[in-house]
């Protein structure tokens, strides 16, 4: 097997591992563990991995000895404000109040996002037909914010499906603030402080809750389940998202995102979380077809 068919592998792998994400992730909350409380396990349980890796790595010498400029410490903070703390807080509580795959659908509208940032920030040039994608894509993504119900188990939708853009604006703007970090150091050397001071960041949200949780009245597939989402939702899609960055184009990589609605949609129909509606089929039509126009090349 050639190492760009392991990395498409790797690649897939990730949005299996999202895809299901939204469904386990909704077993868990509110029911046993509020949304708020469930991010300090994820994003603890994550930064204590990231660290162990960092010190018993077979190149573990070689990436201590890498030092990171204090230059780059702000744009490290930003990083764990926008790729963690922020991105997370608003995506566990959005979730626990939607529907699997309202959530993942909108979650398909980060290249857009990205776009839109990097003109902003980056001072990339748009194409007109980028700018009609953008444009399609922010309709669809308004139309399922407003009227995407669900009749599973999502108390409040509207404001469920906004807090999970809010996470998608959020994740854009942490991968265009990290793309420098990126070039500049070994990922782990850089990745265990994005994921430290972002505990730091989110435990005064998640404390109370976290303290509140009823550890005996909690069944065992719900232990399972926290704990997928600590090692594969986040440690391991991470870690297989580097090796699939190594073979393929960050373009490459970014498709694969659109399979995260599909593989959502499956998990939550077959197990009876969520339905497909009218609505949040026109809602992916116009957000795919913008996240087209937006990704295709000159």
């Amino acid at each position: 097997m050639s190492n760009r068919t392991i990395a498409l592998v790797a690649a897939t792998i990730v949005s299996i591992i999202y895809g299901l994400t939204f469904t386990i992730a909704k077993d868990v909350m509110p029911e046993y563990v509020d949304a708020y409380g469930f991010i300090i396990l994820r994003v603890g349980g994550a930064t204590i991995l990231f660290w162990l890796v960092w010190l018993f790595s077979r190149n573990s010498a070689a990436i201590r000895e890498e030092k990171i400029d204090p230059v780059d410490y702000p744009r490290i903070f930003w990083a764990a404000f926008f790729g963690v703390a922020l991105n997370m807080l608003a995506f566990f509580k959005g979730l626990s109040l939607t529907s699997p795959i309202s959530a993942s659908v909108l979650m398909v509208s980060t290249p857009i996002i990205v776009l839109i940032l990097s003109a902003i920030i980056l001072k990339e040039r748009m194409q007109k037909k980028m700018i009609f994608g953008i444009i399609l894509g922010l309709i669809g993504t308004a139309f399922l914010i407003l009227y995407g119900k669900s009749s599973g188990n999502a108390s409040n939708p509207t404001l469920g499906n906004f807090l999970v853009f809010v996470n998608a604006t959020s994740y854009g703007l942490y991968l265009v603030i990290v793309k420098k970090l990126m070039q500049k150091y070994n990922p782990f050397n850089f990745a265990k402080w994005i994921y430290l001071i972002g505990f730091i960041m989110v435990l005064p949200f998640g404390w109370s809750q976290f303290q509140t949780v009823d550890w005996t009245a909690m069944p065992m597939d719900i232990y399972w389940k926290i704990g997928f989402v600590v090692v594969f939702s986040t440690f391991g899609t991470y870690m297989l998202n580097l090796l699939s960055m190594r073979e393929l184009k960050p373009t490459t990589v970014a498709v694969f995102v659109y399979l995260q609605p599909f593989f959502a949609t499956v998990f939550a129909i077959s197990l009876g979380k969520d339905e497909l509606t009218l609505v949040k089929i026109i809602s992916a039509i116009l957000i795919f077809t913008g996240v087209y126009l937006v990704t295709q090349k000159k």
